[in-house]
């Protein structure tokens, strides 16, 4: 023990004149010669890793002529030379001309890659690699960056007001044990072998292969389909449409979903709280969408009321998010090749909170351009609340 002091003594009178491959080396052979415990000693006295003698040891056994010259890295180590200030601030002008205030940059019309930027560096006298360049922008926060869908459009000044009116109006409704329920048509898709958004797990190297064009003569047919979600039961109906999104369509969406699901949920209801987007098949402008609400509160005897959302404020439907959003990752990365593809899809969608979906194809043919007159608009039993009538109101059985 007391020659193992004496050699602790030692290493740290004469370590602080080495370089790290002489530590190394030196460290390697005192532990071989202190043999049982010398490393583990090594370690706690002097605070170096155990990682470090080990590779110092097998040098040493390796038999092979060892380099402990002051030459530490390989050639091209360490760090990379940097882009002084000056040659920045014009990486700058290129990235970000308007901000900059350099309208006339020579990247403003072109892809701001790497080798261009280079490129008119070199234009401007200045000599700077593609590398050099990536590494600055890294350096100062840049990344590449692809568009965000952010801004919804000119918001209503009644946005916040709306939002509150309709939340009042669903918690009474369900207070009361009536149905409420959110309703959308989702984007058209094709049938056949495309593509799908979304990854899936396979075996490396054996992707799902699909058609390189999406070519709309070549699909099978399309699908449409309109979503009713349950909000109160947190169930869901989506009827595939074949053939056009109109106001007829997503009126006798919610018939199918109330005569073939939602009556057995709700067999007490007397009125159906609809809430809706204020655009598309079910908007708050369209004529023939009351129209037809007017023929299904007659034939159901339910008094029907519908709270449309302010512009540019879809996304705050709950059936994007709780019904939508879930069907979209259960399919994702599967080719939608079959109707019988897309209603198994769509009907296996469940969630950890309870959700369950239920899906069915309407083969009905539905026409646009349906005109209503205004002796029947006339004939329709409406009421509109104070509060923004065009967006909130209540059709009664005739």
């Amino acid at each position: 023990m007391q020659d193992n002091k004496k050699i602790i003594e030692k290493i740290k009178l004469v370590m602080p004149h080495m370089n790290e491959a002489q530590k190394r080396i030196y460290l390697a052979s005192e532990a071989l010669y202190m043999e049982r415990g010398g490393k583990t000693l090594l370690e706690k006295e002097l605070g170096v890793s155990h990682n470090t003698i080990n590779s110092g040891i097998k040098e040493l056994k390796s038999g092979k002529e060892l380099s402990l010259s002051s030459e530490l890295r390989k050639k091209g180590g360490g760090r990379k030379p940097k882009i002084d200030n000056g040659v920045w601030e014009v990486i700058k002008d290129f990235i970000e001309p308007h901000s900059r205030g350099e309208p006339e940059s020579p990247l403003q019309w072109v892809s701001k890659s790497l080798r261009n930027i280079e490129q008119a560096l070199r234009e401007s006298g200045i000599s700077a690699s593609h590398r050099i360049i990536g590494n600055a922008l890294k350096l100062h926060g840049f990344s590449l960056q692809a568009n965000r869908k952010t801004f919804e459009g000119k918001g209503h000044k009644d946005r916040d007001a709306q939002f509150e009116f309709v939340n009042r109006k669903v918690k009474e409704h369900q207070s009361s044990n009536q149905p409420v329920i959110s309703v959308d048509a989702k984007k058209r898709e094709l049938i056949g072998n495309y593509k799908n958004m979304g990854k899936e797990w396979a075996s490396k190297s054996n992707p799902t292969k699909v058609n390189a064009y999406d070519f709309l003569t070549e699909a099978e047919g399309v699908a449409i389909p309109y979503g009713i979600y349950d909000q109160s039961n947190n169930k869901g109906w989506v009827n595939v449409g074949i053939t056009k999104d109109t106001a007829e369509f997503a009126v006798q969406s919610i018939r199918n979903w109330w005569y073939k699901m939602g009556v057995y949920y709700n067999n007490m209801a007397t009125s159906l709280l609809i809430t809706a987007d204020g655009g598309g098949s079910n908007s708050s402008k369209g004529k023939l969408w009351k129209y037809e609400l007017q023929k299904f509160a007659d034939e159901t005897g339910l008094e029907v009321t519908v709270l449309h959302f302010p512009p540019g404020t879809s996304k705050w439907n709950k059936i994007e998010h709780r019904l939508f959003s879930y069907i979209s990752k259960n399919w994702r990365g599967k080719p939608l090749i079959s109707y019988e593809v897309i209603v198994n899809l769509i009907s296996s969608t469940k969630t950890k909170t309870g959700l369950d979906v239920e899906c069915e194809i309407d083969k009905n043919d539905y026409k646009t351009g349906i005109k209503i007159s205004e002796k029947k608009m006339q004939e329709i039993n409406i009421e509109r609340y104070s509060f923004h009538g065009e967006w909130n109101y209540t059709i009664f059985p005739q």
